[in-house]
């Protein structure tokens, strides 16, 4: 149990005792105040009924009991010794206890208060304790402390205050913590992007050095240097922008439209933008009919993931290969399996190539290593995930889409 807790149970123990404590004892005092009164009058009519039957030996018993239950009251008899009985007892010894009695009860109210006062400024000082204590604790905050004891957090009055601070910490801590690992994703990200764009950069300078040392090369060779140019550019360009695309993600810039798509649709659309790549190594690409399966997603976006994918299927496939694309669905996911019978992933690179320009032992020259870790992305922004297996006779990619 918390430790704040358990102390303010024990105060309010302490109390709640105290206070039936005291309660019997003004109890106590009271019946005892009573029958000491009673026993006093009591005494005292006694005295006068053995006084009477002394004198009066005729007085009968259910006489005097007459008189004393009698309501007739005359105090007039009392006036002339200056006695008035709404004001003063006729009995002297109950004056006397009453005094005694109004004593012993206002020693009992003082020392009341004095408890009550006493338990009351204990907590308050503890009270006051763990505010201190909670006022360092923020000015360690304020120095980047985020270093908190959990079972500190009680619940009592100061548990919100607690909770709060606990809440505020761990998002600083967190806020400290991604700010850090965004200086090193960032540092990262540009060394990559220097050493991507570096080789095309210095190859496009080598050709126009080439280009203007001479100047009088044939038009066969220029027009050489200027595809090797012109493909050098466009790698450039589908970096930038594929880098761009990855930014917007990071960023949570890009706002995905998700709306209800044949997921036939989606794969057709993708192998539009691939069409081209497969002519050049005729690959034939072998979609296994199946009913018409649903996804709730950005149709442009599961494109681009999808086209990526099969791309880099293409780019590690045999010339005169086949890739096999299914898809089905139950009441928990939608797959895609994307299957290819290339060279396959050695185990060392599988666990790593969806991380940004990671290049395999058999990469492309031409891969420039980020496709891969955009089509992740998109997949996972509309709720899905993408896994790979690999082996010597191909490489097979499985993506899930999760229905909320």
């Amino acid at each position: 149990m918390l430790k704040n807790k358990i102390d303010l149970k024990k105060y309010l123990f302490i109390t709640i005792i105290t206070s039936l404590f005291l309660t019997s004892i003004f109890l106590i005092i009271n019946i005892h105040e009573y029958h000491t009164y009673t026993k006093n009058f009591n005494g005292k009519i006694i005295s006068i009924i053995t006084y009477l039957k002394e004198k009066y030996p005729n007085v009968q018993d259910n006489e005097i009991m007459e008189i004393l239950n009698s309501k007739n009251k005359n105090p007039m008899i009392f006036s002339k010794y200056s006695i008035d009985i709404n004001k003063e007892s006729l009995v002297a010894q109950n004056e006397k206890s009453h005094y005694q009695f109004l004593i012993k009860e206002i020693i009992f109210f003082i020392l009341t208060i004095i408890i009550i006062t006493t338990i009351f400024l204990i907590y308050e000082h503890k009270k006051n304790i763990k505010l201190k204590e909670i006022t360092k604790y923020i000015e360690e905050i304020n120095k980047k402390n985020y270093t908190l004891k959990i079972d500190e957090i009680s619940e009592d009055e100061l548990s919100i205050l607690n909770n709060e601070i606990y809440k505020t910490t761990i998002m600083l801590k967190e806020n400290a913590e991604n700010s850090l690992k965004d200086k090193k994703d960032l540092k990262k990200s540009l060394e990559d992007i220097s050493h991507q764009l570096k080789t095309p950069l210095t190859s496009i300078l080598i050709i126009l050095d080439n280009l203007i040392d001479n100047p009088d090369m044939d038009n066969n060779t220029k027009e050489d240097f200027i595809r090797d140019i012109k493909r050098e550019v466009m790698n450039i360009n589908f970096l930038v922008q594929t880098i761009l695309k990855i930014s917007k993600f990071e960023s949570n810039t890009i706002e995905f439209i998700k709306e209800k798509n044949n997921v036939l649709d989606i794969i057709n659309e993708s192998l539009k933008n691939v069409s081209s790549l497969c002519d050049l190594k005729n690959i034939k690409i072998e979609v296994i009919k199946s009913k018409n399966n649903y996804l709730t997603c950005d149709f442009k976006w599961q494109v681009e993931a999808l086209t990526n994918i099969i791309k880099n299927c293409i780019d590690y496939s045999k010339e005169n290969s086949k890739i096999i694309i299914s898809h089905e669905q139950n009441k928990i996911y939608t797959t895609i399996k994307i299957k290819d019978f290339g060279k396959g992933i050695s185990k060392e690179d599988l666990p790593h190539i969806f991380e940004r320009f990671y290049k395999g032992k058999n990469y492309q020259p031409d891969s420039v290593g980020i496709g891969l870790a955009l089509a992740k992305a998109i997949i996972e922004e509309d709720n899905g995930n993408i896994s790979v297996n690999s082996n010597t006779d191909g490489t097979e990619f499985t993506i899930k889409y999760f229905k909320l």
